[in-house]
């Protein structure tokens, strides 16, 4: 029987791109995002790889449209065998003008969402005999940048959650493991170039070079589709030894 993958944030990005490579592995796919065209989205992967999708718009920033969300993927597919935390937003700012509501927001979307949906996974992990969880942190969740409170200390926080729910699933046949990517070139992460760009007088490749890409030793975007390798990798049944850790595809960044 096809295990199933929910994916927060799965209809634009890193989460797009991780739940196409899930779908080509034969999984099944919960597709989830705040964008209208989600249902369209699951609708061409099921009809491109033959494996079965469902779309949730649920709103993360509420707990029970997280158990909703959970709860209908259950109903949809019987399982939530691999379980992917990646939805995240973000919000710059000095620590004296960073407004309150902002970090609420960041804190409940970047890191109380990923325990919710952990937790209302849990047991029925724990029932097959199975169960995966894996939590897009970033570099930020090891290293510190300016201006980025709440982003920096949820993905602080999100690693700190995975060590304990790498503890509390051990036995289980349940891991739950980090991914800490540097800069990817999101529409996100191209709508700051342009921003700084204009921002600074600098060219696009200028603020790539000086400003996004300054702290890694290898001047590249990282790939999504590693991200969505490595996904893999810990989402198999023979990863089960692996747990509890974070894995950096940071082009060096953390190494200085």
């Amino acid at each position: 029987m096809s295990k199933t993958a929910l994916i927060t944030g799965s209809t634009s990005g890193i989460g797009y791109t991780i739940a196409v490579a899930f779908a080509q592995a034969g999984y099944n796919i919960m597709f989830h995002g705040l964008e209208e065209n989600g249902t369209k989205l699951a609708g061409e992967v099921t009809e491109k790889y033959k494996v079965k999708t469902d779309f949730s718009n649920a709103n993360l920033m509420h707990p029970e449209e997280i158990e909703k969300l959970i709860k209908a993927t259950l109903e949809k597919f019987d399982t939530v065998d691999v379980l992917i935390n990646n939805a995240g937003i973000q919000y710059v700012s000095p620590v004296e003008e960073f407004p309150l509501e902002k970090w609420n927001s960041i804190i409940a979307v970047n890191l109380t969402a990923a325990f919710i949906a952990s937790k209302a996974v849990w047991a029925g992990m724990k029932k097959n005999g199975f169960g995966r969880i894996i939590n897009i942190s970033s570099v930020h969740g090891l290293r510190a940048s300016e201006f980025k409170s709440a982003y920096v200390s949820a993905k602080h926080g999100i690693i700190g959650l995975t060590k304990v729910l790498g503890l509390e699933g051990a036995g289980s046949n349940i891991t739950c493991n980090a991914i800490c990517p540097g800069y990817v070139k999101t529409p996100l992460v191209e709508g700051q170039i342009r921003d700084q760009s204009k921002a600074h007088g600098l060219s696009e490749e200028e603020v790539v070079q000086k400003v996004m890409l300054k702290k890694q030793a290898v001047k590249e975007f990282i790939p999504e589709e590693k991200i969505a390798e490595l996904a893999l990798f810990l989402a198999a049944e023979n990863s089960s030894a692996i747990t509890g850790s974070s894995y950096t595809l940071d082009g060096g960044w953390t190494s200085q």
